[in-house]
């Protein structure tokens, strides 16, 4: 359990980690997602960043954060900075390796100020191997893992956004570093480097298709698998209106389900499960569902145990009654966003406002 005082903030409130203080470097992409999630979930998170920057109260990953603007090429500056990370529980940071300690905030010297401190470190090749210094995105930092060549249609790759390397393999596990690192230091009173790389997190995320490979039922390649639209009950099918549904009627349950609400009485489709079968299958299946629109589609399919849903653009997304009645969207400042997840029965999770702060009244505030 993580024991922390009260905050003392006037500014917070609630969340499990109401109380637990965090200093950000300012970046852009899985940092400053990684702590708009500990914002959110009640850390007081301040974010340096450089003179003359302006926040947008309008950005998503940009909110709950007190922000500092300050020239860390500035000796003074520096000295400020490590006072102020004398008091704090936990650090990110998401430069090049060696920038920080090049700027004088390296883990050596931090924790010798804090023994306690966490120091989260988020790059996409990680802080030492033959890539570390190279720049490198999202895509490339995929490549190396397996993930992207088994993600696309048969004739390339197709880049799944940058949610498997930035924020699936990147910011997610920075936070469950950091977290754990946190957890780890209210039972030995020592802090500890996370390095979180996102070449590492996106080979985490392969951990099951490494295992099915290994048992024999997977096969390298795309549009060959279960899960990598190879198979004719498990994808996605346009509709009459030019729109889209997806289906993922794996298990012979829902596959049955399948087969009666979209009337597949050819007994073509009792080969389920023969990968030979998939593409003449995968032919019928899409004159069957262009034959309706999506919205008759979803009429006899959805809520149903056939595995199905409409798929929806993001705008969309934010008026499907489901997400609606669970409050998965908030608006602020007029933009429709995501809201604070996961949820906590006792502590909820809650989107306070960015402010501009000084960082001798966040000492102060701190040190109380």
């Amino acid at each position: 359990m993580l024991d922390k005082p009260a905050p003392t903030s006037s500014v917070r409130t609630s969340g499990p980690l109401s109380g637990f203080r965090v200093v950000e470097f300012a970046g852009i992409g899985p940092g400053p997602f990684a702590c708009m999630m500990l914002a959110d979930m009640g850390a007081d998170v301040v974010t340096l960043d450089r003179v003359g920057a302006k926040k947008s109260m309008k950005s998503v990953a940009g909110r709950g954060r007190k922000v500092i603007e300050l020239d860390l090429k500035d000796k003074a500056a520096i000295a400020e900075v490590l006072d102020l990370l004398a008091s704090a529980d936990a650090l990110v940071e998401g430069f090049r390796p060696g920038v920080m300690e090049r700027l004088g905030l390296g883990p050596d010297v931090v924790l010798a100020r804090n023994p306690k401190l966490v120091y989260g470190r988020m790059t996409g090749w990680g802080q030492e191997g033959p890539l570390a210094n190279a720049a490198g995105h999202d895509i490339n930092y995929i490549s190396i893992t397996g993930a992207l060549a088994a993600i696309g249609t048969k004739e390339a790759p197709v880049p799944p956004l940058n949610l498997v390397g930035d924020f699936g393999g990147g910011a997610l596990y920075l936070v469950v570093g950091v977290l754990a690192a946190l957890l780890e230091a209210q039972r030995s009173g020592k802090g500890q480097v996370v390095d979180a790389a996102m070449c590492d997190g996106a080979a985490s995320l392969m951990s099951f298709f490494f295992d099915m490979k290994t048992i024999g039922r997977w096969s390298e390649g795309r549009n060959q698998n279960f899960l990598d639209g190879g198979a004719h009950f498990y994808g996605v099918y346009e509709c009459a209106c030019g729109h889209f549904v997806s289906i993922g009627s794996i298990e012979p349950q829902f596959y049955a389900l399948l087969r009666e609400h979209a009337g597949l009485t050819d007994a073509d489709f009792d080969a389920q499960m023969n990968p030979k079968a998939w593409p003449a299958l995968k032919q019928k299946l899409q004159a069957v569902f262009r034959s309706k629109t999506r919205e008759d589609w979803c009429k006899i399919m959805e809520g149903t145990d056939i595995c199905f849903a409409p798929v929806l653009t993001m705008s969309e997304a934010t008026e499907h009654p489901h997400m609606v009645a669970r409050n998965v969207f908030l608006e602020r400042h007029g933009v429709k966003q995501p809201a604070p997840a996961p949820r906590f029965s006792r502590t909820p999770s809650a989107v306070r406002e960015p402010e501009g702060a000084e960082i001798g009244a966040v000492m102060a505030a701190w040190k109380r």
